[in-house]
């Protein structure tokens, strides 16, 4: 069985894990920039003032900035249709709230799209990816402020008139729904907590961060509206990562449990970017928790009239809920659950479990009945360069084979997917981690925790595979 004619094979990345060239072209510093390496055990310090002699991965990370004729080429290699890719903000405005955007920032953009365009991949585009310029962190607290919204907007203005003929596919934020976790108050929406160190330390305010929610919804519907009168035919879309979640057992309170959250993890923003109001369930969350929104008069106005046009997320893994605390818990991305005894594990915990996204993608068409794309999936692993040179990750291609024959199964159940874009494609810093060693890419990139390395590009043996299976559009496996 193959993909529909015109389904967009390709990968994805985050400008903040691949660009680099962090103080090159006029870019002011993003929230990622001021965070050091970690590792899996060791979390990432955030630094308001930067430190001499310490490592931020996000500075140089794989230099995209300096070698993306070289990548670009060699995803036209493998026959990519698409690249999902996102914009620094503060390349475009280095502080955030600029009047004027940076003229070269916008440059470095324009060839990208000409290389894109030259093999003919269509690019799919993240405005916000976890790199709010730092500049709205030290003066507004991030997007815990509703000035930030004017900020974006004028951002989103210049990308739309700038890129109006380059681009037809945008996203307005990346996970959206990471600001429904403490996790996601800095890396999603740039609020530095007062006596917050580092990324994972556990200090919050749920107030302040389903407020900075909120005004990343008013900003998208605005987007949204705003880029279809500047080119009617863009698609804009919402990104969500999905947290698929079992019950653990048929006991009705682990039911409820996994039902919970799906709709406070997954739900709540689905619903307000593609159906334009918050659901029943948020409106008794927000109570439960003690957590006020609050709202201009226009803004449920604004939410109805700036709905989404398809729906994008990340598919990692799935978890398991129950209400028996005492039961391992699993690791995942951005959180973890219960430990499923019937599914295997990656190196970082994660748990493989491709008939989660078959299940996932039909849960989410029929909620929803827009287009749906699948813009990150994928495996990361600690990769061994051989003696000869190669790098043998038959546990990559069967973790994708895997899932792409659920999405196969999805598509023939009747969801309307349009899309994959596997993650991190040519290897990349890890956003929660700040690592090298744990790689998603079917490129090799030879560079190591601590950013020794030279750089230099390598297919690997996922590279051959990936493009027998854009070639055959899904059928070779």
């Amino acid at each position: 069985m193959k993909m529909k004619d015109g389904f967009y094979w390709g990968g994805a990345t985050a400008a903040n894990q691949f660009e680099g060239g962090w103080n090159q072209g006029g870019k002011g510093p993003s929230t990622s920039d001021m965070m050091t390496g970690g590792t899996h055990t060791t979390p990432r310090r955030i630094t308001p003032v930067l430190e001499k002699g310490t490592y931020y991965p996000s500075h140089e990370a794989v230099d995209f900035y300096g070698h993306y004729k070289e990548d670009i080429a060699m995803m036209a290699e493998m026959g990519f249709k698409m690249f999902r890719m996102s914009i620094n903000w503060s390349r475009i405005y280095p502080n955030g709230y600029d009047l004027e955007p940076n003229e070269e920032g916008l440059q470095f953009y324009d060839q990208v799209f000409a290389e894109l365009k030259k093999y003919n991949i269509e690019p799919l585009v993240t405005i916000s990816h976890y790199e709010t310029p730092f500049g709205l962190t030290q003066k507004y607290n991030g997007w815990a402020s509703r000035e930030v919204i004017d900020c974006y907007l004028r951002y989103c203005t210049t990308l739309f008139n700038r890129y109006k003929d380059q681009v037809k596919y945008w996203l307005t934020f990346n996970e959206i729904n990471c600001l429904t976790m403490p996790m996601g108050a800095y890396m999603a929406a740039g609020i530095l907590f007062e006596g917050k160190e580092t990324l994972t330390d556990g200090i919050d305010d749920p107030q302040i961060r389903f407020q900075a929610l909120h005004h990343q919804f008013v900003a998208s519907a605005k987007a949204v509206k705003l880029g279809h009168e500047i080119n009617p035919d863009f698609q804009i879309g919402c990104m969500v990562a999905f947290m698929t979640t079992y019950p653990n057992t048929c006991n009705p309170d682990d039911i409820l449990l996994a039902q919970k959250k799906d709709q406070i993890s997954n739900m709540i923003c689905g619903d307000v970017q593609v159906r334009g109001a918050y659901p029943g369930f948020a409106k008794r969350f927000f109570e439960e928790q003690g957590i006020q929104i609050e709202m201009q008069p226009e803004d449920e106005q604004t939410l109805r009239e700036g709905c989404v046009d398809f729906y994008s997320f990340s598919y990692y893994m799935s978890l398991v809920e129950s209400a028996d605390e005492s039961l391992e818990r699993a690791e995942g991305n951005l959180l973890g659950g219960i430990k499923n005894p019937y599914l295997e594990a990656s190196d970082w915990g994660w748990q493989i479990d491709p008939k989660g996204l078959r299940y996932t993608l039909n849960h989410l068409y029929d909620r929803y009945q827009v287009p749906l794309m699948v813009v990150e999936n994928g495996l990361g692993a600690v990769d061994v360069v051989e003696e000869d040179g190669t790098i043998q990750d038959d546990y990559r291609i069967d973790y994708l084979r895997g899932h792409i024959e659920q999405m196969k199964e999805a598509v023939a159940d009747g969801v309307e997917l349009i899309a994959y874009t596997m993650w991190g494609c040519i290897d990349l810093v890890s956003a929660s981690t700040g690592e090298m060693k744990k790689r998603y890419g079917f490129i090799h990139v030879n560079k190591d925790n601590d950013g020794n390395g030279d750089l230099s590009r390598t297919p690997k043996k996922s590279f051959h595979w990936y493009k027998k299976v854009i070639e055959s559009n899904g059928e070779e496996l």
